[in-house]
This record gives C-alpha cells, sequence and structure tokens, in this order.
C-alpha cells in the first residue's frame, strides 16, 4: 500500500476542553481534546462506525460492516496496533439523520471512542458532522456529498466527492456531444446541489439541465419522474440515487421505451443494482470505483493489487465479492489504522495526520488530503462503466 509524508504536527494546546477532559488529559505532551478518545496510551484503542445497516441506505450500510468486520479480525490476527487491541463498535442508524445523531453522541460520550467512521450516506453524515466538530472528535464518512467535509476541521470522508463524479460525467457528456441534461434525483442529501453542480460545472462546455425531478430514497415508483424526463427531450438523462431505488428507477425508464441514453451517478456500485435493474441496466453508463472492474485493469494500474487482495479477502469471508461500499469501508479503515499506528489517540494528531495524507493508495482512489481537500481523490479515481450481459464493463477509450 501507498504511505503517506509524514505529518505536521501542531504544538498548541487544543481549546474549549470540558473539566472532565481536561481532568483526564494527563500526558506528558498537553495533548488531549475531543469528547471522544484522549492521548491516553494505555488500555484498547476504539474504533466507532455509523453505518446504515437497515432501512434505505442498508445495501450500502451491511457491506461496509462486512468489510469493517473482516478487517477488524484481520488487525486482531496481527496482534493490533503496537500490541494494543482494537475495539470496533459499530451502530446501525437505520439509514436516518436522527438515528446517526444518536449514534455519533453514543460513540463519543458513552463508550469514548478515538476515531469514527461513517455514516453510509450524506444525510446521516451531515447529522454526525456537528457532534465532530463540536467534540473535536476524527470523523472519517463513508458518503459522497461534498458538503460532509466543505470547510471542515474534524470531519474526512473516502467516497468520490458529488463534484469530481460530475466531472467526469460532464467531460464524458462533451466528448459525446451532449449539451442539454434532464436529471432524476435521490431527494435526500445524496442529491442535494446536483443541478447546480452540473450547471456549473458544464458551463464552460455548454450543458446544461433542462428538467429536474426528485424520488425518495425508498420509493419504489418511478413513472411520473421518468415521463417528464422522457418529455423534456434532453440529449442525455441522469438517474442518480442508490439503490434499490436506482434500479427500480431504471427499469421503469427502460419499461417506457425512453431512447435517450441514460447515465448514473456512482451510487449504484454494486450487485443490488445489478440485479433490480436486471436487463433494463444494458448500456447504461456510469463513473464508479475500479473495484467493480478490478479484473479488467491493466496490471500497472497502482490500486489493482490492493483491490484484487481485498476481494480475495472478502469473498473468502463471506463468500461473494465486496462492492464499492465496501471499498469505501475498507479505505476509511486504513487510514484511521495509519493515523493510529503513527500518532497514537490523541485526537489531534490523529487529525492532522489525516490532512497531510498523500498518495495513499486505497479501493477508492489514490488520496491526498490538504486542509482545503478532506476527500482527497480527483476524477481520476473514477472509471468509466457500463453493464454488458449483466456485468460490470468498462468503456472503452476513457483517455486515461
Amino acid at each position: 500500500m501507498g504511505r503517506r509524508t509524514a505529518t505536521t504536527r501542531t504544538a498548541a494546546l487544543l481549546a474549549a476542553m470540558t473539566l472532565s477532559l481536561a481532568a483526564c488529559a494527563e500526558s506528558d505532551d498537553g495533548g488531549g481534546g475531543g469528547g471522544g478518545g484522549s492521548a491516553d496510551e494505555t488500555g484498547p484503542i476504539k474504533i466507532g462506525a455509523v453505518l446504515d445497516i437497515t432501512g434505505a441506505g442498508a445495501s450500502l450500510g451491511v457491506p461496509e460492516r462486512q468489510a469493517l468486520e473482516l478487517l477488524a479480525g484481520q488487525l486482531e490476527e496481527e496482534g493490533g496496533i503496537d500490541g494494543r487491541e482494537v475495539e470496533l463498535i459499530i451502530e446501525d442508524n437505520q439509514s436516518t439523520e436522527d438515528g446517526a445523531a444518536k449514534a455519533m453522541n453514543k460513540l463519543v460520550n458513552e463508550d469514548e471512542v478515538d476515531i469514527v467512521l461513517g455514516a453510509s450516506r450524506t444525510g446521516p453524515s451531515l447529522a454526525m458532522r456537528p457532534i465532530a466538530e463540536s467534540t473535536e472528535t476524527p470523523m472519517i464518512s463513508l458518503a459522497a456529498n461534498q458538503a460532509i467535509v466543505e470547510d471542515s476541521e474534524w470531519v474526512f470522508k473516502t467516497a468520490q466527492n458529488d463534484r469530481v463524479v460530475i466531472e467526469r460525467m460532464i467531460d464524458y457528456m462533451a466528448e459525446q456531444g451532449w449539451s442539454t441534461i434532464g436529471l432524476a434525483r435521490d431527494a435526500s442529501g445524496f442529491g442535494e446541489g446536483v443541478a447546480e453542480m452540473f450547471d456549473e460545472i458544464g458551463a464552460e462546455k455548454g450543458i446544461s439541465v433542462v428538467a429536474t425531478e426528485k424520488f425518495a430514497p425508498d420509493a419504489t415508483d418511478f413513472t411520473a419522474q421518468m415521463v417528464n424526463l422522457r418529455d423534456a427531450g434532453a440529449d442525455v438523462n441522469v438517474i442518480w440515487g442508490i439503490p434499490p431505488a436506482a434500479g427500480l428507477a431504471q427499469r421503469a425508464y427502460d419499461q417506457l421505451g425512453i431512447e435517450t441514453p441514460v447515465m448514473q451517478s456512482h451510487g449504484i456500485g454494486n450487485q443490488v443494482f445489478l440485479d433490480t435493474a436486471g436487463d433494463a441496466a444494458e448500456g447504461m453508463v456510469a463513473p464508479l470505483g475500479r473495484l467493480v472492474v478490478a479484473e479488467q485493469l491493466p496490471e500497472d494500474d497502482p490500486q489493482k493489487e490492493i483491490i484484487t487482495s481485498f476481494i480475495d479477502d472478502y469473498t473468502a469471508e463471506y463468500g461473494a465479492g465486496p462492492s464499492t461500499f465496501s471499498g469505501h469501508a475498507y479505505d476509511a479503515w486504513q487510514l484511521a489504522v495509519d493515523a493510529l499506528s503513527e500518532e497514537g489517540t490523541d485526537p489531534q494528531a490523529i487529525r492532522d495526520h489525516l490532512e497531510s495524507i498523500t498518495d495513499f493508495t486505497g479501493i477508492s482512489g489514490v488520496f491526498t488530503m490538504t486542509p482545503e481537500d478532506h476527500a482527497g481523490l480527483s476524477k481520476e479515481a473514477l472509471a468509466l462503466v457500463t453493464v454488458e450481459n449483466g456485468q460490470w464493463q468498462l468503456v472503452p477509450d476513457q483517455g486515461d
């Protein structure tokens, strides 16, 4: 695995510590900080996770939980971190923002974890963010919307930002000569700001959204939205959601016989989408992480060895391959373990370390974080993928 450059450490004491934490912060370096964890370098290291294990986001959260449990077991077999036990505490937010906030509060204030991973989706992650910031607890989200990390101090993320996804899609649209977009988007936080971002990024290439429809993350009937997209007469239509809704929308699109090219977002990178959409997915194009086309990658791809090793381990454990979302969890776990191995459990040192990550090769891409970018991935982290005979297939001639 590619490793990070040396972390730039700060000597400043953290402000606004509660009296209880101040009483506990007795390490020689004056560390301490957030409501979660402490600078105490004895006892177990605690990693918390908030995932959408049930509810609308279950197709994301379940494989993420499996990935984390697999990795935690591997780390335990290796003896933990510097001989210290690593305890993984997973909470189900039931795919709700309120559930995510409650789970985050529990992990930080009751379990006193050293770092939190999650949530699976944007809305729950945004609900967790204020708690991470106010308690100065390092957090690594697994979700997409750039608002999760915009101007953040303590929150990072591993899913490719929606902005870089849209950049990749706009490039492809321009290559195809398309100038107008019909958009059907998830009405949750995952879809917020997407239409505006398409317009902003597409402006330079003369590409804009001419129609926008919304659907609930747990919707099952998409006839009205797809009819409206058909009638808008755009050059290309985009369905922006996660399974199973994104797959059901794809089926509705096909059943109406709409011949306009269709693209999906990066939120569909799992078998659930393929199973739900069925034959309707044939020919659809989406920008996805390389995990779903691992066997098609060239041997010199810097991610191939890591991705294939993870696929082998995951498949051996669970009897089926991992999804894109498993990869987001893998990356969050590895970034957390890397920071904890190098810095111990001082929250400020962990935060500074994550912000200094450079050329860290993961499943979702090669990460380089900065104070201005807590996501660390560019549009090059995404491959254009289509569906052929029910299987993911790299789109040829991508110019990479």
